[in-house]
C-alpha cells in the first residue's frame, strides 16, 4: 500500500432501512479491501445507539428513514459523535433529494446515487463510486457542529493585489467536496439584480445535477439552472455546468457544453471553465475557487489571474476541504482569499459599476 495510506480498512457504517439495499450496501463494502463492514443498521436511532460503540471512520446514510429522517441523523451526529457521513440516495429528483441536499448544509460531506441490482447495467460504476467516495470521505476531518454555535473564523489572509481595473463582465465558481452550501451561502448574498452572469461547476453525480440546479435555484435570489449549449448568459441568472459536461464560455459570449475529456478525472473540470473564461473576459473576469478535494480549478484559476482577472479562494479557516483553494494560492492564483461569509458581499461590491473609478 503507498506511503501516507492508512493500513488498516476504512469501518463503515450503513444507516439503510431496506433489508434488500442493506444487504447490497453490506456486499459492495464488504468486497472493496479499502474498507470494511463496522455495522449495518435499519434507523437512525440505532446508529445514534450503536455510533460510541462502534466508532466507524465514515456511514452511509439514507435520508428517508422510519422515525427519524436522514437529515435529522446527521444534525445529530454532527453535534454528538461527529463523523464523516455520504448521504446514498435515489437519482430521480424528488423531495428525499433536497433532504439529501439539506443534510449537506448539516455538516455530510456528499451525495452519491443509489446502487441498484447487482445484474442490472452500471451497477459496478455505482458500486466504485460508493466505495471511493466512503473511503475518501472517511479521511476528511469534520468537527462538531451546534447549530446556536457560529464558528469564529480566522482573519482573511491580506489581499495579493489591488482591485480590478475594469469592471467585471462574467462571474465564475466552482466547489467540491463541502461545496453545495458553500455556494448556497455565497450565492445566497448576491441580490436579484446582481449585474453579472454566474457560470457554476460543482463536482457531483451527473444523475444529480438538475436536482441541485432545482435545490439551488430555491434557496437564492438568483435564477439557477443547468446550462444549455449555445445561450447567451444574462446578467443575474446562474448557470449550472450539467452531468458530465464540460461548461465553457467561448469567444462570442456563448455557452458551450463539452464532451473533451476529463481533466484530473473531473468532468465538469473547474480549470476548463476558468480558462475559457480567461479566453474570453480577460480583465473582466472575476473567478471564485471554494472548497474541495483534490486541485481541480487551480490551474484555470492561476491563469485566470494571468490575464488580468480577479480571483477569490475560500480561506482555510471555513473550507471543509482546504484542496482546491490551496492548490491555486501555491500557484499564485489567488488575488484574495476571505472567509465564506465575506467572499458573497466582496462580490456584489466588485461587480457594483461604483467600485470603479
Amino acid at each position: 500500500m503507498k506511503s501516507g495510506l492508512p493500513v488498516s480498512p476504512v469501518r463503515v457504517m450503513i444507516v439503510e432501512d431496506s433489508l434488500v439495499m442493506r444487504r447490497l450496501l453490506a456486499h459492495i463494502v464488504s468486497r472493496d479491501p479499502r474498507l470494511a463492514l463496522a455495522a449495518a443498521v435499519a434507523s437512525a436511532e440505532e446508529a445514534l445507539q450503536e455510533l460510541p460503540r462502534v466508532r466507524p471512520d465514515v456511514i452511509s446514510m439514507d435520508i428517508r428513514l422510519p422515525g427519524m429522517d436522514g437529515l435529522e441523523a446527521t444534525r445529530r451526529i454532527m453535534a454528538e459523535h461527529p463523523t464523516p457521513i455520504v448521504v446514498i440516495a435515489g437519482a430521480v429528483p424528488d423531495g428525499s433529494f433536497n433532504i439529501s441536499m439539506n443534510a449537506l448544509r448539516a455538516g455530510a460531506l456528499s451525495v452519491v446515487e443509489k446502487p441498484v441490482g447487482i445484474e442490472t447495467g452500471g451497477h459496478e460504476q455505482i458500486a466504485e463510486t460508493i466505495c471511493t467516495q466512503l473511503y475518501i470521505m472517511s479521511q476528511v476531518p469534520v468537527i462538531r457542529q451546534r447549530p446556536s454555535i457560529a464558528p469564529r473564523p480566522r482573519p482573511a489572509l491580506p489581499e495579493a493585489s489591488p482591485r480590478p481595473v475594469l469592471a467585471p463582465a462574467v462571474l465564475a465558481i466552482a466547489a467540491s467536496t463541502g461545496g453545495p452550501p458553500a455556494l448556497a451561502q455565497v450565492l445566497g448574498a448576491l441580490p436579484p439584480e446582481f449585474p453579472l452572469p454566474v457560470l457554476l461547476v460543482q463536482h457531483m453525480g451527473a444523475a444529480f445535477m438538475e436536482g441541485f440546479a432545482s435545490w439551488l435555484d430555491g434557496l437564492v435570489p438568483l435564477p439557477v439552472r443547468l446550462a444549455q449549449e449555445g445561450e447567451v448568459p444574462k446578467p443575474g441568472h446562474v448557470y449550472v455546468a450539467p452531468g458530465d459536461r464540460h461548461l465553457l464560455l467561448s469567444p462570442q459570449n456563448t455557452l458551450r457544453l463539452s464532451l473533451e475529456k476529463p481533466i484530473a478525472s473531473q468532468r465538469p473540470s473547474a480549470t476548463l471553465l476558468f480558462r475559457s473564461v480567461a479566453t474570453a473576459a480577460g480583465a473582466r473576469a472575476l473567478g471564485v475557487l471554494l472548497t474541495g478535494m483534490g486541485e481541480d480549478g487551480a490551474i484555470g484559476l492561476a491563469e485566470m489571474r494571468q490575464a488580468g482577472g480577479y480571483t477569490i479562494t475560500e480561506n482555510e479557516s471555513t473550507a471543509v476541504v482546504y484542496g482546491m483553494p490551496a492548490a491555486a494560492v501555491r500557484l499564485g492564483g489567488s488575488s484574495l482569499s476571505l472567509p465564506l461569509p465575506a467572499i458573497g458581499p466582496r462580490l456584489l461590491q466588485l461587480a457594483r459599476k461604483e467600485a470603479f473609478g
